[in-house]
């Protein structure tokens, strides 16, 4: 059982959370204005405020809205120290339709910046090139999904591989890419899933790799 803090607590952050608890981890989910730990609906899955949920946790998921993230992770960088940070998100500007637009970071990725402004954290970028339901579900699609990881230390990426495991990730569907410069690549996916969605609605789907 490892200790999971997961900071953001919208659709992205609640499906991890519950689906992390499920698999036998002890979870809590950072909600802003928590001020305390709570218990939640689940035995494994507790409420707290970010910094509570960082500090107390060994592995933290960033669910929070990519275009903020940068600066709200910023500010836990005391509690983040020494932890693993699982980034799933993406940094853009949203369109007029409200769907996923232009990048933030363009020739860079915000898991690059959050390793720089982090540098006593492990930084690995994975499930962001999909949508949310697939990172806990990724066997309900018809054609095998691809979790990329991205990152700088191998034991991190290894911890992280389990996890996805937990989730349902077989081994052959998780493709390390290698360093944290490599979650550009993912990270500019993004910009072919508001095309996707406005032509097929929200079905499930990941952009994956065909051996």
């Amino acid at each position: 059982m490892t200790s999971i803090g997961i900071l953001g607590a919208g659709r992205v952050g609640t499906a991890l959370a519950h689906a992390l608890a499920a698999a036998g981890h002890h979870v809590t989910l950072g909600r802003r204005g928590n001020s305390e730990e709570t218990p939640a609906s689940a035995a494994a899955l507790r409420h707290a405020d970010h910094a509570t949920t960082a500090r107390t946790s060994d592995v933290v998921i960033n669910a929070t809205p990519g275009d903020s993230t940068l600066d709200r992770l910023t500010a836990l960088r005391g509690e983040l120290a020494g932890k693993i940070l699982i980034d799933v998100s993406n940094a853009t500007r949203d369109a007029a339709d409200g769907l996923p637009g232009d990048l933030c970071y363009p020739g860079s990725s915000l898991a690059e910046r959050l390793q720089a402004a982090l540098p006593g954290t492990h930084v690995v970028k994975t499930l962001n090139t999909m949508l949310f339901m697939v990172m806990t579900a990724p066997g309900a699609l018809t054609t095998p999904p691809t979790a990329y990881l991205s990152g700088n230390n191998e034991p991190a990426k290894k911890t992280v591989a389990a996890l996805l495991g937990d989730l349902g990730w077989q081994p052959g569907w998780i493709e390390d890419l290698g360093d944290i410069t490599t979650a550009r690549a993912t990270e500019a996916m993004i910009l072919v899933v508001p095309h996707l969605i406005r032509r097929n609605g929200f079905t499930p789907f990941a952009v994956s790799l065909a051996h």
